[in-house]
């Protein structure tokens, strides 16, 4: 990844690098010294910070003093104080003050580019992750910038979403994905269907205590400060198609049925999202991602709307950290027209 510095003003905490050549993301930032502490220049350039993040989607920080405790005083200038992690999809392993291990997939899986709790009504607008320790092989960051990832789909794809939006089918019990209990942080059935029913989730209670919730979420964001309107779903991400080929089959032998598997999403009228559709929102992503390759001491600041992010398989010891913050709800991030066309 190439490190052009292209400003460095007078008295500045940083320098701001180039991004790969003919990307949009990520921006890389260094401390201009030794020492400089990533919450300082946070809550020092704040401002400036936002817009890289407005413009970019993605910053890279290079060559700051600070481990994943301070991910919290990096994210408060920004966008506020660290959020639980609600409503979960994937393990995670809390490290305290808001702080969780990034995903605890296993080490040989890849891990989609994907917006963080884009199936919800709520979301963080915010991610910040830290590198402890790199992995030995394998197991870097991809980006995707979300404005172009839309730009590049079909009009006619687009619109299909847009008219109904996606409906997530999850199935919550022990031995195939979540329990209800990881994914809604509680042992009170009632505590699970209040959430459910505040957030606008269809729950069915199953035999043996399972639970299956359904939502409907549209396909499309509006980001807040830019108004640029964004592919933010988990239709790509959820649907089966997708899983490892082994891993699909594995679950399939167990749950025949699409509406008893883990995750499962069609369109928001129930329809079934054909396969060439799923071929060509994968193939977008693709086109638009960027592997950030991890070095100890990194941190990664994401924008949740404008960049999506997922993980490479690795192989040895591989800790990253993050943290979410800037909570939004849909109603604050509507895009009512079916866009598209083509690529910038």
């Amino acid at each position: 990844m190439p490190r052009r510095p292209v400003e460095e003003r007078p008295g500045a905490l940083v320098r701001i690098g180039a991004t790969p050549a003919g990307r949009t993301l990520p921006v890389i930032v260094e401390a201009v010294e030794d020492g400089v502490s990533p919450a300082a220049w946070a809550a020092h350039d704040t401002d400036r910070a936002r817009a890289l993040l407005d413009q970019h989607g993605a910053v890279l920080m290079r060559g700051f003093a600070a481990t994943a405790a301070d991910l919290p005083r990096l994210l408060r200038p920004l966008g506020g104080d660290p959020l639980p992690y609600r409503e979960r999809s994937t393990p995670r392993t809390s490290l305290g003050g808001g702080v969780y291990t990034s995903t605890d997939h296993p080490a040989d899986q890849i891990i989609a580019l994907h917006n963080e709790n884009a199936y919800q009504s709520t979301f963080p607008a915010l991610l910040a992750l830290h590198c402890a320790v790199p992995a030995e092989s394998g197991g870097g960051t991809p980006v995707a910038d979300c404005r172009r990832v839309l730009a590049r789909l079909d009009p006619a794809v687009v619109e299909r979403f847009v008219r109904t939006g996606v409906c997530y089918v999850r199935n919550h019990s022990p031995g195939a994905g979540l329990s209800w209990q990881q994914t809604f942080d509680t042992e009170d059935p009632e505590e699970a269907s209040a959430y459910c029913a505040r957030m606008g989730i269809e729950a069915e209670w199953r035999p043996g205590g399972a639970l299956r919730t359904r939502q409907v979420q549209p396909a499309l964001a509006r980001h807040p400060r830019t108004g640029e309107d964004v592919w933010f779903n988990h239709a790509a991400f959820f649907h089966p198609d997708g899983l490892d080929p082994a891993l699909r089959a594995a679950l399939r032998a167990h749950h025949p049925h699409d509406d008893d598997l883990p995750h499962h999403v069609t369109f928001g009228d129930g329809s079934p999202i054909p396969a060439a559709d799923l071929a060509h929102v994968r193939a977008a992503y693709a086109a638009e991602a960027v592997v950030v390759p991890w070095r100890a001491g990194d941190f990664l600041l994401v924008d949740n709307l404008l960049a999506a992010h997922g993980r490479e398989p690795y192989r040895g010891e591989r800790r990253v950290a993050v943290a979410m913050a800037g909570l939004l709800d849909r109603g604050a991030v509507r895009a009512d027209r079916p866009a598209g066309g083509p690529t910038p």
